[in-house]
């Protein structure tokens, strides 16, 4: 009589192990949202300073071309490792004529003129640099960074110095010589450049 019970007893254990797999893909977890940047929407601007009085000049770079597209879940981590270029060629400061002096002179007398190139190194203390190449030459360069919902702010401060643009400078000062001229009669393009870029990611 015991074996009779056996098989009606291994099949309803069959039954109720097949039915828990079941359950078990049924409740798998959802994936999570990502972040990543949108390059259309990402800002790159700059303010370099002329006249020994230090006047502002504004101005951007209209175009970032970003070679490693990354999905994280945080926006810090999308941009960590993150690389990029940016064209020359998409400087913008509102004046044509200053645009081709910068183009033409400026950049015109750096080597490899065509991009300027970089690799965000991202950490969690706001703090981070940036691997950036001008004029053949690879330096990093300190920023900090504000996160606020899906919008990085990252600034810095750039001695151009540091990429051997000193040549550069001279040319540009040449062509802008009473542009550059204070009150005091003396023409000076400064070495250092602010930097903000505002990278705007989307979440999904």
């Amino acid at each position: 009589m015991k074996k009779i019970y056996v098989l009606p007893l291994l099949l309803m254990t069959m039954v109720f192990f097949s039915s828990c797999k079941k359950n078990i893909k049924s409740e798998a977890a959802p994936e999570k949202k990502t972040y990543s940047i949108l390059q259309d929407s990402t800002s790159i601007n700059w303010t370099a300073y002329k006249t020994t009085a230090k006047v502002p000049v504004k101005g951007q770079f209209s175009e970032l071309i970003v070679e490693n597209l990354k999905k994280d879940t945080t926006a810090v981590g999308a941009l960590n490792g993150l690389r990029f270029k940016i064209p020359v060629n998409s400087l913008f400061t509102n004046d044509t004529l200053r645009d081709g002096k910068l183009k033409k002179f400026f950049f015109g007398s750096m080597k490899n003129s065509a991009f300027i190139k970089g690799t965000l190194n991202m950490n969690n203390e706001n703090t981070s640099t940036v691997e950036l190449t001008m004029n053949g030459i690879t330096r990093e360069l300190p920023i900090a960074y504000i996160v606020t919902n899906n919008k990085v702010t990252i600034v810095g401060n750039m001695e151009l110095d540091n990429w051997q643009a000193k040549v550069a400078l001279e040319a540009l000062n040449v062509v802008c010589k009473d542009l550059h001229t204070g009150d005091d009669g003396i023409s000076k393009t400064w070495s250092d450049v602010k930097i903000e870029v505002i990278a705007v990611l989307k979440y999904e």
